[in-house]
């Protein structure tokens, strides 16, 4: 078949003044595309590079494809993963990967935490706010966690996301309601480990092992928000608290596919979680449109599988087409 590519690279992202230098992190390095590229030729497709969602606009011109496999984060707001898939079916151009209607939903951190309690998932409680001036009266312990509430790749996110005062609460609140022009999640800090599961396949969906990220010692903050893009260099030392018994593997790989099948995803997705010093595990977020770099977690996940990256982005790219043309 030929395979529409729907991707944004680094240089395609449309800036604009006054935006936040880490606005573009979601989108993918040139590696990303090549590697899905080669992916693709292993399975005998042709693929054929589209770029980024604005390019499915109906005033475009587009090579013809069979089916299109979509990373594109899209441009602006929380509807913006949903993007690429709208344009997709408006143009009857099957695709691997989410719908538009689950992109969004997974990219909102409040609706899905909602939707993770509902399937029985543990996650920290947490209050939506939109302004310094609006913040209610101080409802959960410090310390507290704020983020953007439509935003991923840990955009947004540094160690002073980590509050322990009701003033540093306040400017953390003002300052990414005012840089990112969203509501943000402010919710309870769990002290402990991190970790990832990645789910793939769709019939039926099944759990990889899980992978723990490090995190700074001095804070408990994960070193893939603290070790990135515009952000000075880690310094202090880093550590893999606690144990991954197999007993909390299960649980957190039973956690990801409760989320997953909760929120109806479809052939991929990564599923981050935090495991207090008691042993409890708790949800945090889950990502249906996961960065393919050839440094990400599903290249951790083919090594791990004894695979090479191409032949493991095969298996999972040949079981979604599978699932499209069933």
């Amino acid at each position: 078949m030929r395979v529409g590519l729907i991707y944004d690279l680094f240089e395609d992202y449309p800036w604009v003044e006054g935006e936040a230098f880490d606005a573009d992190v979601e989108n993918e390095p040139e590696e990303t595309v090549v590697a899905l590229e080669e992916a693709l030729e292993a399975l005998g497709h042709e693929p054929i590079r589209i770029g980024p969602a604005r390019n499915l606009l109906g005033s475009k011109e587009i090579p013809e494809v069979d089916l299109a496999v979509n990373i594109a984060e899209g441009g602006r707001g929380r509807n913006r993963e949903g993007e690429a898939p709208t344009l997709l079916e408006m143009r009857g151009i099957p695709y691997v990967g989410s719908d538009a209607l689950t992109l969004s939903l997974s990219l909102d951190k409040a609706w899905t935490k909602d939707l993770a309690r509902a399937a029985g998932v543990r996650t920290p409680d947490y209050i939506v706010a939109s302004s310094a001036e609006g913040l209610p009266g101080p409802k959960l312990p410090f310390p507290l966690f704020v983020k953007p509430r439509y935003e991923g790749s840990a955009k947004g996110l540094s160690s002073e996301n980590k509050v322990h005062t009701a003033q540093e609460l306040e400017a953390q609140v003002a300052r990414l309601t005012e840089l990112y022009g969203q509501d943000v999640i402010v919710e309870e800090f769990i002290e402990g480990s991190e970790f990832t599961v990645a789910v793939v396949g769709s019939a039926p969906a099944r759990a990889l092992p899980v992978i723990q990220r490090a995190v700074e010692t001095a804070s408990g903050i994960g070193l893939h928000v603290l070790d990135r893009k515009g952000l000075p260099p880690v310094t202090g030392s880093y550590a893999l608290p606690g144990e991954l018994t197999s007993d909390l593997e299960f649980r957190l790989q039973q956690a990801a596919l409760d989320v997953f099948h909760k929120l109806e995803c479809k052939d991929f997705a990564r599923v981050d979680f935090r495991v207090d010093e008691e042993g409890q595990e708790w949800f945090l977020e889950i990502n249906p449109l996961p960065t393919f770099a050839p440094d990400g977690t599903f290249a951790i996940m083919a090594e791990l599988q004894g695979q090479t990256y191409s032949e493991f982005l095969a298996t999972v790219l040949s079981e979604a087409i599978a699932r499209v043309h069933s």
